[in-house]
């Protein structure tokens, strides 16, 4: 029987499949606590108005159309609450609980057995009560018959005081006064009557047998509300429209709506794990198609995306329906398409657009949907975007575009009476068309803020870095012009190979250009930056001491990238283009002194590529001195196998075994490698010179 998928491995899978272009980021267990605890967040306020109660309050948007069932005159809720303090303490109605009478009773009644259990046991002086030398000579000396009369008497005394009701917060001494009129046969000042009123206070003292009642407090309180005038709304009749769909509830309104019962005061648990539910899912998605899309996608940009979802979600409960939906949607999807792609963008709208903590009523589902559009847009082409300027554009024509769409809407699809409810306010489409604008712009200029912050590698940023002004590229070219011009060529080479298969061509001639730029802390040991022919590895003779220059040319490289502060994913091409590649002319030399040497003192420290636009870099690497030397007779099959060669022994040395380059990509960047050779090697006219 076939082993079942585990949820893990379906997540593996799913992120794996169609060849990732590098391996998964492995994030830490606080990174993923960090995640959990921000994706619980969103869904809690997400979800957490269904079960707050009531459920809709003055201000609110209704979320239903309501009709008056019947005739009714509605209290004014503002009037009533000015005087309710003082309604509810002259309404306050009380009634005697029967059952904590008859506790307190059964009380009496056990304190009394006790006291004559203790006189039979000649145990007094261990009663509750303090007795008197007085009440002790009276209580040894008293006969059953007196003692049965004195007992029913303070049963009786106590019963008639239960029926008029025990306050709790009674003073002791009212009570024991209480008592002793009750029981003003006993004589007056006479011990029987002490000690009885005494019993009685110690039962009754700090209890109460009244409980309240509040349908007759409830009852009262409304003849107290039609006694003192209180003012009501206009007679409500059957039928009557309470409130629309989308309309925001005013306090008359409300008052109307909490006499049918039509507010709910009740929370709903089981709307409100749904809801819950669906928003942990939907922040997982989010998570998911991020992974998929930037497989090296580090902590601090998945916080960043789960971030604005959850300012968002914040943003549409502050504001209600005062919200802008364009300001919202569209700011964070040129962040996220620029950052880390368009897919990640999309996934996110949708998210934005579909789960709404409150009702999207009376908002204008128009309004929303023109922004989810345009937001959609925005995504689209963000992620395409090469330029500042491009984003420009953008912040310019996008608020026309999308007060074109909603004007429209008003003019051409609102008008009708079946879809009026989805209609956006005409008044606020050009306050919004000019709000999303100052948000693009404003989004724009922070735009470098949040790349160097969250290490974000835009389009516009690789075209920035690859400009050849730099003070980094400026210096390579001026010191090392040979490592410079084998820089230029390779530019070429890779451009040609990444194109041929799709992946991206910014990120690798960016990659490509930075690529040598360790050769700096030595460029005279690099044999095209030899121009007198004086090599320095002749002179010292010393394989090892070979090896480790070449290798200080990816050391340095990347402590260069650092100080220059060049991007991760720029600096990684300076170790993976040279791989794990034996130094294969320093270890033949080294193995003429001594045959038993490892080759693994000759090979680079790596990593290996890690993706195909670094291993198309090492590729292309190998392959650009190889070409260059090819005589100009040389044909395209000839010029395809020594392509293939070099290509073939990166394989067998398992060189690109972790790029994910398949082997049709393989065929096509050899190709395409042929092709940049073929355009190189073209003849020239020789034009004639005059002696004039």
């Amino acid at each position: 029987m076939a082993k079942s998928l585990s949820l893990k491995r379906i997540w593996r899978h799913w992120l794996r499949s169609q060849s990732p272009r590098r391996s998964l980021l492995n994030w830490g267990q606080a990174d993923k606590a960090a995640l959990l605890m921000v994706c619980l967040l969103i869904a809690i306020i997400s979800s957490y108005k269904l079960l707050a109660v009531p459920d809709l309050k003055p201000g609110d948007l209704s979320t239903f159309d309501a009709l008056a069932p019947k005739e009714a005159l509605v209290t004014d809720s503002n009037a009533l609450q000015k005087n309710r303090s003082e309604l509810l303490r002259l309404t306050f109605v009380q009634v005697i609980d029967k059952e904590i009478s008859n506790t307190l009773l059964s009380n009496l009644k056990e304190q009394l057995k006790d006291l004559d259990n203790s006189i039979r046991l000649n145990e007094i002086d261990r009663f509750d009560i303090e007795i008197t030398s007085e009440e002790k000579d009276w209580l040894t000396s008293r006969s059953k018959e007196v003692k049965e009369s004195w007992e029913k008497q303070i049963i009786f005394a106590a019963k008639r005081m239960l029926s008029q009701g025990i306050v709790k917060n009674l003073a002791s001494e009212e009570i024991k006064s209480s008592a002793e009129l009750q029981l003003s046969s006993f004589g007056k000042n006479s011990p029987k009557l002490s000690l009885a009123s005494r019993i009685i206070v110690n039962t009754f003292h700090r209890n109460s047998n009244l409980r309240h009642d509040p349908a007759r407090s409830q009852k009262l309180f409304e003849e107290q509300i039609t006694k003192q005038g209180i003012p009501k709304h206009a007679i409500v009749k059957p039928g009557d429209i309470i409130i629309k769909k989308g309309e925001r509830i005013t306090e008359k309104k409300y008052d109307i709506l909490a006499h049918f019962s039509l507010i709910n005061r009740s929370p709903r648990p089981i709307e409100w794990f749904s809801k819950f539910i669906e928003s942990l899912a939907s922040t997982g998605i989010l998570l998911l198609v991020m992974r998929r899309e930037r497989p090296r996608l580090s902590i601090r940009q998945a916080l960043l995306a789960l971030g604005l979802l959850l300012i968002l979600q914040i943003s549409k409960i502050w504001f209600g329906s005062a919200i802008s939906p364009l300001a919202i949607l569209v700011p964070p999807a040129l962040v996220l398409s620029q950052g880390i792609g368009t897919n990640t963008a999309l996934a996110w709208i949708a998210i934005g657009s579909l789960s709404w903590p409150v009702p999207v009523n009376g908002l204008g589902e128009g309004r929303l949907i023109v922004a989810s559009i345009a937001a959609g847009l925005v995504a689209f082409l963000g992620g395409r975007m090469r330029s500042r300027a491009q984003l420009l554009q953008i912040a310019v024509l996008l608020p026309f575009i999308s007060l074109s769409g909603e004007w429209f809407l008003v003019n051409k699809i609102y008008s009708k009476d079946l879809l009026r409810n989805l209609s956006p306010n005409p008044e606020s489409i050009l306050s919004e068309a000019l709000v999303i604008g100052t948000m693009l712009m404003f989004t724009i200029l922070l735009l470098p803020i949040i790349e160097n912050t969250f290490g974000f590698l835009t389009k516009a940023r690789l075209m920035e870095l690859a400009d050849q002004e730099r003070p980094l590229l400026r210096r390579l070219s001026r010191e090392a012009p040979g490592t410079f011009e084998h820089t230029l060529m390779i530019c070429g080479l890779a451009e040609e190979g990444a194109r041929s298969i799709g992946v991206d061509v910014d990120l690798i001639r960016t990659g490509a250009l930075y690529h040598d730029v360790g050769k700096l802390h030595a460029p005279e040991w690099f044999i095209e930056n030899q121009e007198d022919g004086n090599n320095p590895h002749d002179k010292i003779k010393n394989p090892f001491t070979s090896a480790k220059v070449l290798q200080a040319h990816v050391d340095e490289g990347i402590k260069l990238a650092r100080r220059h502060r060049i991007p991760s994913a720029i600096a990684d091409f300076i170790p993976e283009h040279q791989g794990t590649l034996k130094m294969g002319y320093f270890l033949h030399q080294a193995r003429k002194q001594d045959s038993s040497i490892s080759e693994e003192s000759f090979r680079y420290k790596g990593p290996i590529p890690q993706s195909k636009e670094t291993a198309i870099l090492m590729l292309a690497d190998g392959c650009e001195a190889a070409l260059r030397a090819l005589e100009i007779t040389t044909t395209d099959k000839e010029a395809s196998s020594t392509v293939r060669k070099i290509v073939e022994s990166r394989q067998r040395d398992g060189q690109l075994k972790e790029s994910s380059l398949s082997r049709a990509e393989i065929e096509l960047v050899i190709r395409s490698f042929v092709r940049v050779w073929r355009r190189m090697r073209h003849r020239r006219l020789q034009y004639p010179i005059s002696n004039k």
